[in-house]
């Protein structure tokens, strides 16, 4: 009798063991299968970020204080700077483009010789791998302009002639030089490099400390000087941005770089009046510290500031 339930038994255990563990085994890979990521899906999480920012044109207006320093970042992937500040500000201005990923730049402009546009240049330049490097015709005798000089010796560079009409290499982005017109002024202001910048819909003009006088031979000359954003001439002084120029950009944005309570009184009035009667948004890098526009060539987006 106790052999016959033995036997029972044994044939029971036969027979169900496998069952029961290829349902275990079953129930095991069921689960993999469940939390494993679809590869399609990580494709396009890892794939959107990249597509997004591929198109975009950034400018950077960086609060410099009493100066001008301007980093634009294009959509192919180049770098290109305009001024750096003054001589105090090098260090500065080479810690802002390493925090914005730049290991290189593909253009540089020292858009006129004050130390406070080119003051911290060299620093700049002595820092990156620098492709093409943009001035006036003009020199100015002082240290600042000087340790520039050596600077792009230093680096085997040649300063190529910023003036209107010369193309600035910048891959899908239309860039070419407004001004200056004229090959002598008696204001050393007058000799700046005036860019004019194009991206789909949206531009910008970034006019240095270009006076009346330079302005009214851009307007002379006939180019299209329309654009989004108006980088305010001489710090927002009365001896720039006049009407009928103000008139012919037609901005809806204008910024102007300048330190907080400077001895010169910039921005003067009468720019502030003007830019506020024709009912254009105001930034102000004393007010709103570094600002930043971003476009896809279609919207503009500001970011940045205080």
């Amino acid at each position: 009798m106790k052999n016959s339930k033995f036997i029972s038994t044994l044939i029971m255990i036969i027979f169900i063991l496998p069952l029961l563990i290829t349902g275990c085994t079953s129930q095991n890979i069921s689960r993999q299968v469940n939390t494993t990521p679809k590869p399609t899906e990580q494709t396009q999480n890892t794939s959107q970020p990249a597509a997004a920012s591929a198109n975009l044109l950034k400018v950077h207006f960086i609060d410099v204080g009493q100066g001008d320093a301007i980093l634009i970042q294009t959509p192919a992937g180049q770098n290109m700077l305009v001024d750096a500040g003054e001589n105090d500000h090098g260090d500065m201005v080479v810690n802002y483009l390493i925090s914005q990923g730049v290991k290189n730049l593909d253009i540089v402009v020292g858009t006129h010789p004050h130390s406070d546009h080119i003051g911290g240049l060299d620093t700049v330049i002595n820092k990156f791998p620098v492709k093409n490097i943009y001035m006036p015709k003009i020199t100015n005798n002082t240290e600042s302009f000087r340790d520039v000089l050596n600077a792009v010796k230093n680096k085997g560079l040649k300063i190529s002639t910023a003036k209107a009409g010369v193309v600035v290499p910048l891959e899908g982005v239309s860039c070419r030089f407004a001004a200056p017109v004229k090959d002598s002024y008696e204001d050393l202001n007058n000799y700046s490099a005036v860019i004019k910048m194009e991206y789909g819909s949206q531009s910008f003009l970034l006019t240095g400390d270009a006076g009346t006088e330079s302005e009214a031979q851009i307007l002379y000359s006939g180019v299209n000087l329309k654009s989004t954003v108006l980088k305010v001439g001489h710090h927002g002084s009365y001896s720039a941005t006049g009407s009928k120029f103000l008139n012919a950009v037609a901005p809806q944005f204008a910024v102007i770089m300048l330190g907080a309570d400077n001895k010169y009184g910039h921005p003067h009035t009468q720019t502030l009046s003007r830019l506020s009667k024709a009912g254009i948004k105001i930034y102000r890098t004393d007010k709103n510290g570094t600002i930043v526009f971003i476009t896809d060539g279609k919207d503009m987006k500001v970011t940045g500031g205080k």
